[in-house]
């Protein structure tokens, strides 16, 4: 088990992953904001949803999933129909030209990250990328996680109740 001292230091790390991600985020064309790379990424990986289930899966409000959405579908990146289950709510795919659009942020990011990774070697980014799989896997569904509560030892944590 790790030492308290560690989980300090990882979540120090873990902070800068803001700068990380904002510097990927200028590699963006200035007409697809990280928003609507996500909408497109969601939508190629998961296929075609009710907006309801893509702002469960980008984990944002439904009002902020709606303008995004109106963002990519004004592009025709994706189309939007309505559900033929339930005809208030829409069902959003990713189009051709989405597809497009995602294989240049695609490659945009992968030049990124080349370019700054440039002096790691093979073994050192697949222990990266395995060690940040690990990382998200080990927070499950954060959606679904209950509060934690702060300890003074961060193996002793536990989940909060209500007074």
């Amino acid at each position: 088990m790790a030492t308290q001292r560690q989980y300090e230091e990882l979540a120090r790390r873990l902070s800068a992953i803001g700068a990380i991600k904002r510097g990927l985020g200028r590699v963006l064309p200035h007409d697809c904001p990280g928003g609507s790379a996500a909408v497109l990424l969601v939508l190629d990986r998961e296929g075609e949803m009710r907006m309801s289930r893509l702002a469960e899966l980008l984990a944002i409000d439904m009002s902020v999933t709606s303008r995004h959405v109106a963002h990519v579908a004004d592009r025709g990146w994706i189309d939007r129909s309505p559900d033929p289950a339930d005809k208030r709510s829409r069902i959003v795919k990713l189009t051709p030209a989405g597809r497009n659009k995602l294989a240049e942020l695609n490659e945009g990011a992968v030049h990124a990250l080349a370019h700054y990774l440039a002096d790691w070697s093979d073994d050192e980014v697949d222990q990266l990328n395995a060690l940040l799989a690990r990382l998200r896997d080990s927070f499950g569904d954060c959606r679904a996680t209950p509060r934690l509560g702060y300890a003074a030892d961060p193996t002793e944590v536990t989940t909060r109740t209500p007074a």
